[in-house]
């Protein structure tokens, strides 16, 4: 559904959910996008995984922790006629940049400029897929940085959705500084769930040469864990079948 037919004489934005960045898993919607827009502006590393679709378009790529400034400078260009796309990896509104975007809207207050929100496959998808199934169930997705959410809250929402039998889908579980919280997800978790617990670990899911690792509970932040890797908890009921990870929906077989 597209938003936003006011007054203002502008563009139109794009905000394109990429996924893992290849071709193969971006909606056939998300790789049209580029034909239709005269400038996409996004992180530079995100940019260079389609640099292939975007030909002689005009790119306006920033670097890391620049999110806010990025999304006002896409608003000015809409707002000066041009039509837009901000790339995010994932879904766009999973960690993405759907939501500052929206709020920069509102703060130059240009909610009337047409607004498409593309979605995306998310880190969570991608790596559920690669391990098997283990997100059948109710789950939740955490993100362990800090720089945004205090620690207290994060730890807060890990020992709720513990206490609650949730999967959990682990995001951004470990930086060069930030090397402790993993260990204090995994005894937190201990506190109700058994060591054997499966956890999967995928590393770059679906983007080139994923890594996926099936462990324990009990074992797993033994495994190399960084930024780009995505650590799915196991619930009680959570089993490995094979090579798969699965969490049963509760069919009787």
């Amino acid at each position: 559904m597209e938003r936003g037919h006011g007054g203002h004489q502008q563009g139109k934005i794009y905000v394109v959910g990429i996924g893992p960045g290849d071709a193969e898993h971006m909606t056939q919607r998300a790789q049209s996008v580029w034909n239709e827009v005269d400038v996409v502006a996004g992180y530079k590393t995100y940019i260079d995984l389609i640099r292939p679709w975007l030909a002689d378009k005009k790119v306006v790529a920033t670097g890391m922790r620049q999110e806010i400034d990025r999304c006002r400078e896409v608003v000015e260009i809409a707002l000066a006629g041009q039509s837009i796309a901000l790339v995010s990896s994932g879904d766009a509104g999973v960690y993405g940049m759907a939501g500052i975007l929206i709020e920069c809207l509102e703060e130059k207050d240009a909610l009337d400029i047409s607004l498409e929100i593309i979605p995306g496959v998310s880190a969570a998808n991608a790596a559920s897929s690669l391990l098997g199934a283990p997100l059948m169930h109710d789950f939740a997705v955490i993100s362990l940085s800090d720089l945004l959410t205090p620690w207290e809250v994060i730890q807060k929402r890990v020992k709720l959705a513990a206490e609650g039998d949730f999967v959990m889908a682990i995001y951004n579980p470990k930086s060069k500084g930030r090397q402790d919280q993993i260990e204090w997800v995994r005894q937190a978790v201990l506190d109700y769930r058994d060591p054997q617990t499966p956890v999967g670990i995928v590393r770059e899911a679906l983007r080139g040469e994923s890594q996926v690792i099936i462990t324990t509970l009990a074992e797993f932040t033994q495994s190399p864990i960084d930024m780009l890797t995505t650590v799915v908890i196991g619930n009680s009921h959570t089993r490995v079948i094979g090579p798969y990870m699965v969490t049963p929906r509760g069919y009787i077989l």
